[in-house]
């Protein structure tokens, strides 16, 4: 039988005689609620061991005589793919070149341009020259193809690379760069 009061059994007359038969209902209350939380605890812990299929990685690397490039960020399945956390960075290795143009950053808002499915992996970054200086811009063109096994995520294609920096000379300093870029999307 249970001797727990509710909360309509409960009258000012019967207080002294509730709160002595309340410390058994209280622990009892208090282990039910403990297996609860231990439940709800270990029901977290195994879907946080499980593989996130909703989310996953871009890398890509450009390394040859005239450029450096390495990019990682997260991406998402489904809806278009979209990206979170780029983070790319680009280091220009021969040619005249600006020194501010020399290593460049990129981050997700460099990316106008972005295509990913099981045939193409397209990426555009775009940045301008900020500040007095005047203008100049780079422009990185990614296109890739998967290679290898069908869904192991390899990529493989080329980039083409776009300087223009009117500080150089007084009609504009053009330069380019192409060559094979790998990528792998997990």
């Amino acid at each position: 039988m249970n001797n727990c009061l509710s909360v309509k059994d409960v009258s000012v007359s019967r207080l002294p005689q509730q709160r002595r038969s309340g410390s058994d209902c209280q622990s009892r209350a208090w282990s039910g609620l403990m297996r609860l939380h231990g439940l709800v605890g270990g029901l977290f812990l195994m879907a946080m061991a499980a593989p996130a299929a909703a989310s996953g990685g871009l890398d890509c690397s450009i390394e040859d005589k005239s450029v450096r490039f390495t990019l990682n960020s997260g991406v998402t399945r489904g809806m278009g793919s979209p990206t979170f956390n780029l983070k790319g960075k680009l280091e220009i290795l021969e040619g005249v070149v600006a020194e501010d143009f020399r290593t460049i950053a990129f981050d997700g808002g460099d990316r106008p341009q972005y295509w990913l499915d099981d045939k193409d992996l397209r990426l555009l970054f775009y940045k301008e020259r900020l500040g007095d200086k005047p203008f100049g811009s780079v422009a990185l063109e990614i296109r890739t193809k998967p290679v290898g096994e069908e869904g192991d995520g390899t990529y493989e294609g080329t980039y083409e690379l776009q300087i223009y920096d009117a500080s150089i000379s007084d009609n504009g300093g053009d330069k380019a760069a192409k060559g094979k870029v790998s990528c792998f999307v997990e």
